[in-house]
């Protein structure tokens, strides 16, 4: 007698298939391993490690944990593998690494990542799979280092934005405070708002943390989604204002190394937790004006 068993999606077969339905996965992510040890080797003792590029490990280990807590419902699904897409698609991330590693280009480099990803789902599992893992797979395009000069191109306006809004709040508190484009003078003290202070990675990054507080709450409510996906950038671009008034203010009362110290980090905290903050209340206000559907019985 011959021993068989039904698993989750259906799928009849040998007990000690579930093993080897692993052994596929086990194999890719042990290429993807190999392949983008070096990427990442670099990033984290080169661009990563700066302020700008800061975020880089934070989106890589929150898309690795939104992709394994999805892996139970990965087990349920039906294989049905997209060989040509897949293939197709495995090729295209192939070619974006190889000219990426092999010229410097870093846009290419890593975000080949998400196409070689997204390829071996559609070759081991199919499309069902990919449609599972959209999120975590867009999440992780955040990681991707954006080029200089699209970068330095937007910042410069962003920065002076920020630096507008601080000064006009501080000085309508009282403090002595003036600004020359993105150089605030407060006292005796000189402000100069950096990049990695109201930059467009920083807009990036609270865009992220938005987009991932809205994957985890899950709104039944299209238009409530929707009306705080948008209401992310003008968060992001406040509380990048939030953190220069309390640099700002810091440096005044504390001096400058204060300013430049711990609390400089210190700093960095605020940012997100204003950004969460006015992402939570944002989201309280929309539950008043725009309630989540109620399941019909």
């Amino acid at each position: 007698m011959e021993l068989t068993y039904t698993n989750k999606s259906g799928r009849t077969g040998h007990p000690n298939s579930t093993i080897g339905n692993f052994v596929p996965w086990l194999i890719a992510i042990a290429g993807l391993l190999a392949m983008y040890g070096p990427t990442f080797w670099d990033l984290f003792h080169g661009l990563w490690a700066g302020d700008q590029q800061g975020h880089g490990p934070i989106v890589l280990a929150i898309s690795i944990w939104l992709l394994w807590q999805k892996r139970n419902e990965l087990d349920t699904l039906p294989v049905q593998p997209k060989p040509i897409a897949g293939w197709s698609l495995l090729a295209f991330g192939l070619v974006l690494y190889l000219v990426g590693r092999s010229q410097n280009i870093l846009i290419f480099e890593v975000g080949s990542i998400v196409f070689v990803t997204a390829s071996m789902l559609l070759l081991l599992s199919g499309s069902s799979a990919l449609k599972l893992m959209w999120f975590p797979l867009f999440f992780m395009a955040f990681m991707v280092p954006l080029p200089g000069l699209f970068v330095d191109a937007l910042t410069q306006p962003m920065k002076m934005a920020v630096s507008y809004v601080a000064e006009f709040v501080l000085y309508h508190l009282g403090y002595p405070i003036s600004r020359s484009g993105v150089i605030l003078q407060i006292g005796q003290y000189q402000l100069l708002v950096a990049d990695a202070c109201a930059g467009l990675n920083t807009l990036f990054t609270l865009e992220a943390l938005g987009l991932l507080y809205l994957n985890l709450v899950r709104h039944q409510s299209a238009m409530r989604n929707i009306l705080l996906a948008i209401f992310i950038v003008p968060i992001s671009f406040t509380a990048n204002v939030i953190r220069v008034i309390v640099l700002t203010l810091i440096t005044y009362h504390f001096g400058d190394a204060a300013g430049q110290g711990f609390l400089h980090g210190f700093a960095g905290m605020v940012l997100f937790l204003a950004a969460l903050t006015l992402i939570i209340a944002s989201d309280g206000l929309l539950r008043m004006i725009v309630p989540n559907r109620q399941p019909e019985y």
